[in-house]
């Protein structure tokens, strides 16, 4: 029976999804049984059991292995922005200007405007921070215990807790995540963040708006436990920290820096080189200790829990159980690229892409789909994103609008899961289920749906620069779809079917507009940007 799966041209669609079924089904075990939420055994042994199938196909392990270190050199640049981010992050903190930002935020909460103003304030501290994780894990932590003392609704102050959070998450420069996507997508990771900004911003602006009206049903009455809560983290961060507008020259320079397309390595480095200095000569930090502090990150001892919590971070060691799991993942997808997974996929796919916005539409329902079922989010974002860009490539549009699909359905949705790794953790540290605070949580469903909605309208879905470059070129004649139908063609298409009956094959070329080439006695060949491949006679 095993001869009979051996070097053959074209397996059951069962067997060359074995290996990722059986690895997911090693997952949900391993995170809803034994209740851990580390993904790193599961990938391994999810590569083992792919070199076993790969032997049933009587090929080689070496081949697989050469494609994983194929496929894992993707994320080498990333992984060294990652550990400059653990650096950011240490150094920042040494500097005060995460201190700076806490306090900041902390003096905007108010009874009536509680909803916007954390939601605001979970944001900043994760575009500062570079992670959702440490946000919730810290600052939302407070903010519960303010709510509670408010009177607001706990799923109402969780969901505005998650949704400033993985804010941060998506669109800060120093987030894992964000640049994780755009290396898998193929794309970089300043155009990423441009194009998450047309969805964003929208979003964005919609959830404070409800979450304010929202709010001024809420904490009228205010607290005084709030308030000695809240006076107590900022009293403890400005006794320990020099406090000001200095603390706050490092995200300025790094944000400047970014939006005048700097290399990434290179604004974060000098992020870190600013934050060093400012620890150094503002703060009083020994030289010696920068060094250390780097490497290991920094370690808060006020004595007061919730600073410490949040402002023992960062370092390049800490930033290892990230590095290691996009290294498992990319390994994982390597391996499955190599085994033949991706192709079966991808075959069942092309049978339902058939215009922008169903190609759109498939991506987000693969990544919700891998977030659904393997509950990891770098494997949703990961997966999904080598499956994909060929089919962009092919229809010519650009890569970007990949790369933002998979964050907002990847990222964002990520804390909507119970299962998925962002629910269970937003779950376990707020102490709240996911069911309660998911439908509060406006940005995470707003900017993933507004997206869908560029994508049926063609807003900000612009075509590969390269691939319309290419195009004008080549100056053929103009088109434009209209109930699909094809209007403007060029001249020389229009002489060629005036000589009488034509037969005109159409070809899907992925270009933006259509190319007419001669073919054999008597027939045109018409290049056109539609997703099949078809035959039509024209004349009588």
């Amino acid at each position: 029976m095993l001869q009979s799966f051996r070097n053959r041209s074209d397996y059951p669609f069962w067997f060359e999804v074995a290996p990722l079924l059986l690895t997911t089904a090693i997952l949900m075990v391993q995170f809803f049984i034994f209740k851990d939420y580390t993904p790193h055994v599961p990938l391994i042994i999810g590569i083992c059991i792919t070199g076993l199938f790969m032997s049933l196909k009587g090929r080689k392990w070496i081949d697989m292995e050469h494609n994983m270190y194929r496929v894992m050199k993707v994320a080498l640049p990333t992984m060294i922005i990652i550990m400059c981010v653990g650096m950011v992050i240490a150094s920042w903190i040494a500097a005060g200007t995460v201190p700076t930002i806490l306090d900041f935020g902390l003096g905007m909460l108010s009874p009536r405007i509680f909803l916007p103003a954390t939601c605001i304030l979970a944001t900043v501290v994760s575009l500062a921070t570079g992670t959702s994780w440490g946000t919730v894990g810290t600052v939302g932590l407070a903010i519960m215990g303010i709510a509670q003392a408010l009177g607001v609704p706990e799923y109402w102050a969780a969901g505005a807790v998650v949704s400033g959070a993985f804010f941060g998450d998506k669109m800060s420069p120093l987030s894992d995540t964000t640049n994780l996507t755009p290396a898998v997508a193929g794309t970089d990771l300043w155009s990423h963040i441009r194009s998450m900004l047309t969805n964003t911003i929208p979003a964005y602006a919609l959830t404070l708006i409800i979450y304010t009206w929202v709010g001024m049903d809420y904490g009228t009455d205010g607290g005084m436990g709030s308030l000695e809560m809240r006076e107590a983290i900022q009293n403890t961060v400005q006794s320990h920290f020099q406090l000001g507008w200095v603390t706050l020259i490092p995200p300025v320079v790094v944000i400047t820096m970014g939006f005048r397309k700097y290399s990434v390595m290179g604004t974060l480095c000098t992020g870190i080189f600013i934050g060093a200095l400012i620890a150094v000569f503002y703060q009083g930090v020994s030289l010696d200790k920068i060094s250390g502090i780097l490497m290991n990150g920094y370690t808060a001892t006020t004595g007061q829990e919730y600073v410490d919590k949040l402002l023992t971070k960062g370092g390049i060691l800490n930033m290892g159980w990230v590095i290691t799991m996009m290294f498992l993942s990319l390994a994982f997808v390597g391996v499955l690229e190599a085994y033949g997974t991706f192709h079966a996929i991808l075959l069942k796919i092309n049978k339902v892409i058939a215009s922008r916005f169903s190609l759109v539409l498939t991506s987000a329902g693969s990544v919700l789909t891998v977030g659904m079922v393997a509950g990891e989010v770098y494997t949703s974002l990961v997966l999904p994103g080598r499956l994909m860009k060929s089919k962009y490539a092919e229809m010519g549009y650009d890569r970007s609008i990949l790369s933002r699909t998979i964050e907002d359905w990847g990222t964002l949705v990520s804390p909507l899961i119970p299962w998925n790794n962002g629910g269970a953790f937003v779950t376990s540290t707020l102490g709240i289920s996911t069911f309660l605070y998911a439908p509060f949580a406006l940005f995470c469903w707003l900017s993933p749906l507004i997206g869908l909605i560029y994508a049926a309208l063609g807003w900000f879905t612009p075509l590969d620069p390269k691939r319309s470059a290419e195009d004008r070129g080549r100056g053929d004649g103009r088109h434009r779809r209209r109930g699909g139908r094809l209007h403007g063609l060029n001249e020389q298409c229009r002489a060629r079917l005036a000589t009488g009956p034509a037969s005109i094959r159409i070809h899907a070329g992925g270009i933006s507009r259509p190319t007419v080439r001669p073919a054999s006695s008597g027939r045109t060949c018409i290049h056109l940007p539609v997703p099949q491949f078809f035959s039509l006679k024209v004349g009588t």
